[in-house]
C-alpha cells in the first residue's frame, strides 16, 4: 500500500527510526482501524522485493517495519531475508490470524477480537500489545497473555478514539497488574506521520 521513513511511534520500539512497509489487504475488519484503505490489497501498486528493498535502503535508518493490513495474509520470507541482507532489523506489526513466516528480529503481536490468532505466533511473540478500546479487552489481554511465552513484553494501548476513558483505567490496572506496560501512539500525540 505505502512505505515511508518515518519514528516508530508506539509499543516497545517507540522512538526509534523505522522504514515502515505497509502491506495492502486486511481480513480482519477492526471497527476503529485507522488504516482502512489497506484493506482492499487490489486498488494498491505492486512493487518487487527488489524495489522495496532498494527503496528502504535510501535512508539511515534500518529499521524496517512490516504493516499492514494484515502482513501475515503473505508469505513474508523472501522479503524479510532480502531485508536481512540489506542490513535491516525486520520487525512485524501482526494481528497473529494468519501462520507466521517470515525471519524476524522482532515480533509485535496484538490480536483483535474480529479473527482468532494462529497458534503459530504464541511462541514468537516478542510484544503483546492489546489494544484497550472498552472495558472487556483486559480480560481479552490476559487471555493471550497466557498463551505468549515467559518473555514476552505485556502491552495495553488505548484506541486513539477512547484515550480519555481508557488511559486512566489502563493506569490503574497496570498499577493492579504491574507485569503490564502501557504503550502511547506517540506518533499522534507529536502530529508525525
Amino acid at each position: 500500500m505505502e512505505a515511508f521513513y518515518t519514528l516508530q511511534g508506539e509499543g516497545f520500539h517507540a522512538g526509534r527510526a523505522a522504514y515502515f512497509i505497509r502491506l495492502g489487504g486486511c481480513d480482519v475488519g477492526c471497527v476503529w482501524c485507522d488504516v482502512k484503505e489497506s484493506w482492499d490489497a487490489d486498488i494498491h501498486p505492486k512493487f518487487t522485493i527488489d524495489e522495496i528493498v532498494d527503496e528502504a535502503s535510501k535512508f539511515k535508518g534500518r529499521l524496517a517495519v512490516i504493516t499492514g493490513g494484515e502482513p501475515l495474509m503473505y508469505n513474508l520470507d523472501e522479503l524479510t531475508l532480502a531485508l536481512k541482507d540489506a542490513g535491516f532489523q525486520t520487525n512485524i506489526e501482526t494481528s497473529g490470524a494468519h501462520p507466521m513466516s517470515g525471519h524476524w528480529d522482532w515480533v509485535c503481536f496484538s490480536p483483535k477480537k474480529f479473527k482468532e490468532a494462529h497458534p503459530s505466533i504464541f511462541a514468537v511473540a516478542n510484544e503483546l500489545k492489546v489494544i484497550v478500546y472498552n472495558k472487556s479487552d483486559f480480560k481479552f489481554a490476559e487471555k493471550y497473555a497466557k498463551l505468549v511465552n515467559k518473555e514476552c513484553q505485556l502491552l495495553l494501548q488505548p484506541e486513539w478514539s477512547k484515550k480519555d476513558t481508557m488511559q486512566p483505567l489502563i493506569v490503574e490496572y497496570i498499577k493492579e497488574n504491574p507485569q503490564w506496560r502501557i504503550s502511547l501512539q506517540t506518533h499522534k500525540y507529536l502530529d508525525i506521520p
